[in-house]
């Protein structure tokens, strides 16, 4: 007989290890590049020495001259909060009495709400790799005339789907809270609520994530703070940047061009190009026209992928059009406090009775942050 007991031991003992390794599988090839380490995780944040610079502090001297001084070596700390990552599965109290005498029933009831909630932590962990941390789905770039301040055109819809729970943030800070996508179409959004006011530029994010998601790449290649560091007055925190004059310079030459260059100033070898499939396109199109091998299949993540001087260039739903990341994964890591786990209570119970309804709930957690340990590294292609 199915009961609360031993399902709850059958998440913790059977479903647990199969989740997890679907949750790390196939999310991007980004993903599966980067370490994933408990390492450097201090209570509830991530701290991390990197050294910067360093270079004159070896040289070949005379016999009986002074040594080289040490302190030149420059130690920059990284530190960042840990990010709270939740994935809850409901099963209603009438559905679990239905199933109690079939354990087959139990075992689909159950699986449908696995695939449930590993698809939807697979799109929104990979939409974060590639996030600013502000939870960003969209950005509002007017609102549709005549339509009641509930449709709104938006610089892009890759990220967004009918169903899902947003807020709304104007410029001005005034945040419009738990609106629902009723529609999308063609970069135009629909929400079940008005959102009045100066909506240009405002920021459309997943309900209350925002300001608490990854530091992703939109972080770490834009503008402003990274990790608390002012990017103007510690260039080490700044990726190299090119922007083209006009979309049409783009040329194999232009990619190989920074390639080299992250290697010569930088010592980087960058091993990963990212870029939205449009723009791959444009890659593609440039090799091929070269006459150079424009597809292979990367033994690593099993995909077919294009390739600049042998380097992979990947495409991803979420990568913006019109950028290319240049990538040295070395200096990626997805610190962690500990791969996804059931949050229990005080009696070591997954599942919990949601409060003022007959239903039962379990959640799943990871507790990380996306950390560049050289950012200076790393390089972007812009309006290509």
């Amino acid at each position: 007989m199915i009961t609360i007991e031993n399902a709850d031991k059958a998440l913790k003992e059977y479903y647990l290890k199969a989740l997890t390794a679907q949750l790390n599988d196939n999310v991007s090839p980004f993903f599966s590049a980067i370490e994933k380490t408990a390492e450097n995780v201090y209570g509830k944040d991530v701290s991390i020495a990197v050294v910067r610079g360093g270079e004159d502090s070896v040289c070949a001297c005379a016999e009986d001259a002074a040594l080289p001084a040490p302190h030149k070596n420059r130690y920059i700390k990284i530190t960042s909060p840990l990010k709270n990552i939740y994935g809850t599965i409901e099963v209603s109290d009438k559905a679990m009495r239905a199933s109690r005498d079939d354990s087959g029933a139990f075992v689909n009831l159950v699986n449908a709400e696995m695939e449930g909630l590993v698809s939807g932590a697979k799109f929104n962990f990979q939409r974060m790799l590639y996030g600013d941390g502000t939870g960003r789905v969209c950005t509002i770039t007017s609102a549709v005339a005549s339509s009641d301040d509930k449709k709104f055109n938006v610089d892009s819809t890759a990220a967004v789907y009918k169903g899902m729970t947003v807020d709304v943030i104007l410029a001005a800070g005034t945040k419009f809270e738990r609106a629902t996508v009723t529609e999308t179409d063609a970069g135009v959004i629909t929400l079940d609520k008005a959102v009045t006011g100066d909506v240009e530029n405002a920021i459309v994010s997943r309900a209350g994530a925002y300001g608490n998601e990854l530091t992703g790449l939109g972080a770490i290649f834009g503008g402003g703070k990274l990790y608390g560091y002012d990017r103007e007055e510690e260039p080490f925190f700044a990726p190299y940047s090119v922007k083209l004059s006009q979309p049409s310079d783009l040329s194999s030459g232009s990619l190989t061009d920074i390639v080299d260059h992250m290697e010569e100033n930088f010592n980087s070898r960058i091993n990963m190009i990212l870029c939205s499939y449009s723009t791959r396109k444009k890659i593609a199109a440039l090799v091929e026209d070269n006459k150079m091998i424009v597809n292979s299949i990367d033994a690593h993540t099993g995909v077919g992928v294009v390739t600049v001087n042998n380097i992979p260039v990947y495409a991803d739903r979420f990568c913006p059009d019109g950028v290319v990341y240049f990538i040295n994964t070395d200096d990626f890591a997805l610190c962690q406090l500990c791969d996804w786990e059931w949050l229990e209570d005080e009696d070591g119970k997954i599942l919990k009775q949601v409060p003022q309804r007959a239903a039962y709930s379990a959640t799943l957690v990871k507790y990380a942050e996306l950390i560049c340990k050289k950012p200076c590294a790393q390089a972007v292609l812009s309006n290509v």
